[in-house]
């Protein structure tokens, strides 16, 4: 029983991988500039990267957890994160760079078949974790909306968000974790070969 142990132990069962932060501190950013495509394993469709420094009393500053940068939307548009695998998105600091009272839509994807869905509500003045513990998508798509700022209302700037620790897990193959029921068989034969061992020693006493 000791050796199955072991055993369930090698193949990872029960094991919990650990998650990956990306804090888009390491891409050189003066100002902003696209995140490039393959940072963090993803491919990033119109999220920019910004130093919140050069827009201080902003979301953009006041919503970084690490470093100086975070990422944003551009041209207050809709983002999405893209993988060829799959991932679990556990959660990230979101922040409204402009509008109190924003939202977001965040939504899961796999295979292009939606998962899951969350709003959250986000304003200026500081970060906030939200946890999604999306499990087992592929791509994520953000949508801003909402919220008011009379100051940049009329440009239309109003429903930029930044975003920072973006959260993650890369999801194993399944094929690599037995499934219950080969589980359950490999219990049985060690329990079996426990006993007949047992009785062997029985016998030769």
């Amino acid at each position: 029983m000791v050796a199955v142990g072991a055993a369930c132990i090698a193949l990872g069962v029960g094991g919990a991988a650990e998650a990956t932060v990306l804090t888009f501190d390491d891409i050189t950013a003066s100002r902003s500039q696209l995140i490039p495509d393959g940072y963090g394993g993803f491919d990033w469709t119109n999220f920019y990267v910004i130093n919140g420094s050069y827009v201080p009393n902003t979301g953009y500053d006041n919503g970084t957890v690490s470093g100086n940068n975070t990422a944003f939307n551009g041209f207050a548009r809709p983002v999405t994160v893209n993988s060829d695998s799959v991932f679990d998105f556990n959660g990230a600091y979101l922040t409204a760079a402009w509008n109190t009272g924003l939202n977001i839509l965040v939504q899961g994807f796999s295979g292009g078949a939606l998962q899951e869905s969350k709003t959250v509500t986000v304003n200026t003045d500081a970060p906030t974790w939200f946890d999604f513990d999306f499990l087992g998508i592929d791509s994520l798509k953000f949508t801003s909306f909402g919220g008011f700022d009379a100051k940049w209302y009329d440009y239309g700037w109003g429903t930029h968000f930044a975003m920072d620790n973006f959260t993650f897990n890369e999801t194993e193959n399944a094929e690599s974790v037995p499934e219950p029921a080969s589980l359950l068989g490999f219990l049985t034969i060690g329990a079996l070969g426990a006993t007949s061992a047992l009785k062997r020693k029985k016998q030769e006493a």
